[in-house]
């Protein structure tokens, strides 16, 4: 497909500047923004700038945010993947993940938001959780919140960081929301103010993990151009849903960007015979 070719391109131009050290240095922190996101992550957190919603348990467990349960029969699951994620990350020095799949309705959302709310849980780090799927936003639907201001109003409009954060009432997450649809998605990926953004999230604190939920990789070129902008990338496969050929394509397409490994999502757990499925994506 010519956009992706196109894509490739861009992406292999991007990375080679990333490198470079004639690379613009990072747009200054947008005012409140950090403090808003990060405290001390050994103690509990207390956001002065980001708004708190109050998430009922109820909502957890009907939307399937089921990492928020101590006692959840697929807890274990998400812990399990938490620690992978965290020995390959800690070992390269890593501290953004971007999730995607090779098509919709794999459950890559659900997966990305259970695995911050893992995250988050270990103490050690603070976790930002952040909606890059630009044309199909919903991480902040599955809390059952409408936020006000979007990533899209960060972007368009200006409009100051902090009054975009969110905190769903999980010590050390916060969540940088979508709210509607941009069009132009890859081109927003790949603007200075997305790409300065990145770099101030990435590196204001030694301790804080970035997740990003990024778009199906055969809907758009989003998270081919927004690859060089990441550490590393996690794959989200259906288990009877993702065909092999579309994965072998996706991995393809990502072959330059460093990936972490491929989940298998809704697979059966064999020694119960109940089916780990997330919903939707």
């Amino acid at each position: 497909m010519e956009h992706i070719r196109k894509a490739l391109e861009q992406a292999e131009k991007d990375r080679a500047e990333a490198k470079s050290p004639q690379r613009p240095a990072a747009a200054p922190t947008p005012a409140a923004a950090g403090q808003a996101a990060h405290n001390e992550a050994t103690a509990q957190v207390k956001y002065q700038s980001t708004k708190i919603v109050d998430v009922p348990d109820a909502v957890f467990e009907k939307n399937r945010l089921i990492a928020a349960f101590s006692n959840h029969e697929l807890t274990d699951s998400y812990r399990m993947l938490r620690t992978r994620v965290l020995q390959q990350m800690t070992a390269n020095h890593w501290n953004v993940l971007a999730l995607t799949s090779p098509a919709t309705g794999h459950g890559k959302t659900l997966t990305a938001i259970n695995l911050a709310i893992s995250l988050a849980r270990e103490v050690n780090h603070t976790v930002l959780l952040a909606d890059l799927d630009l044309r199909n936003p919903s991480i902040h639907e599955y809390f059952e919140y409408q936020p006000a201001v979007g990533l899209s109003d960060y972007l368009q409009d200006d409009v100051p960081l902090s009054e975009v954060l969110f905190s769903p009432g999980i010590d050390r997450l916060v969540v940088l929301p979508g709210r509607e649809a941009i069009a132009n998605s890859s081109e927003m990926l790949s603007s200075p103010k997305m790409v300065n953004l990145i770099s101030e999230l990435k590196n204001r604190y030694p301790d804080r993990l970035v997740i990003c939920d990024l778009p199906p990789m055969l809907a758009t070129d989003d998270a081919l151009t927004f690859a060089p902008f990441i550490d590393a990338m996690l794959m989200v496969a259906e288990a009877g849903g993702t065909k092999s050929g579309d994965l072998e394509q996706s991995l393809r397409i990502l072959k330059n960007a460093p990936l972490l490994g491929t989940v298998l999502n809704r697979a059966e757990s064999g020694s119960r015979g109940k089916s780990t499925r997330y919903g939707r994506d």
